[in-house]
């Protein structure tokens, strides 16, 4: 089986369409770890998109915010105001749609999804010593999570542990694997271009992609919304 798997969509329409024709062919199943929505200018379509297409989708802290599931005071005030913002324009049906989504860890097929971390869905893995503090929420030898926007992950083993950058790799069970996909909709390591991974379960490869997009449709469409101009400014550093 080939797993699609996607993260921090972020209503991001342009970064999500690019994904989806770049990637056609090359999976059998969608997975996502959270986040469909906040940011960015189209929170219906990636709802939509996500309710149709994603065998599973867990929530984000985004989706929590947008449906009223978290405080916004831990916000800063652009992603309070997208907050808001998301909130008031989602449909009813697609708002209930995100306040039914499960909790991570979601496992599949012997891994697992996580939005954060597998001890916390709003915590950060950004470096080794993160990863190796969940690893004691882990049931599964490799798990997918998102939440921090860059591409890349963690290899945890009993002699040492590595950061992984994103290239084409093999995992076994004599490791914990985190794996970040990367961000479709809103990267933050520095390469604009729209993050996405998939998994092969017969080869037990994970390979990491880049897919450029129209940031320009997406910062016009920011902007046009009402929402702050810094949210489509970023995008093109991917910062």
């Amino acid at each position: 089986m080939r797993y699609l798997i996607l993260s921090d969509i972020h209503a991001n329409r342009a970064a999500l369409d690019a994904v989806i024709a770049a990637a056609r062919g090359h999976y059998d199943v969608i997975l996502n770890c959270g986040d469909v929505v906040g940011y960015g200018p189209d929170p219906n379509y990636a709802v939509a998109f996500c309710r149709e297409l994603c065998r599973h989708t867990i929530r984000g802290n985004h989706d929590k915010a947008a449906v009223g599931l978290t405080e916004l005071e831990w916000f800063n005030p652009v992603a309070r105001t997208s907050a808001l913002w998301t909130g008031g324009v989602l449909t009813m049906e697609n708002a209930d749609w995100i306040a039914a989504l499960p909790q991570g860890p979601q496992e599949v097929d012997g891994f697992s999804l996580v939005h954060g971390s597998p001890v916390d869905e709003d915590e950060y893995m950004v470096d080794l010593s993160d990863a190796e503090a969940a690893a004691s929420g882990a049931h599964t030898s490799l798990l997918f999570f998102g939440h921090t926007h860059l591409q890349g992950g963690f290899q945890l083993h009993r002699s040492g542990s590595r950061m992984i950058r994103p290239a084409i790799i093999t995992v076994d069970d004599g490791s914990l694997w985190f794996m970040n996909p990367g961000s479709v909709g809103q990267p933050r390591d520095g390469d604009p271009r729209a993050g996405w991974a998939v998994y092969e379960s017969a080869s037990r490869t994970v390979a990491y992609h880049r897919t450029e997009y129209d940031i320009d449709d997406t910062y016009h469409r920011i902007v046009d919304a009402g929402l702050p101009e810094v949210l489509g400014l970023r995008l093109y550093r991917g910062i």
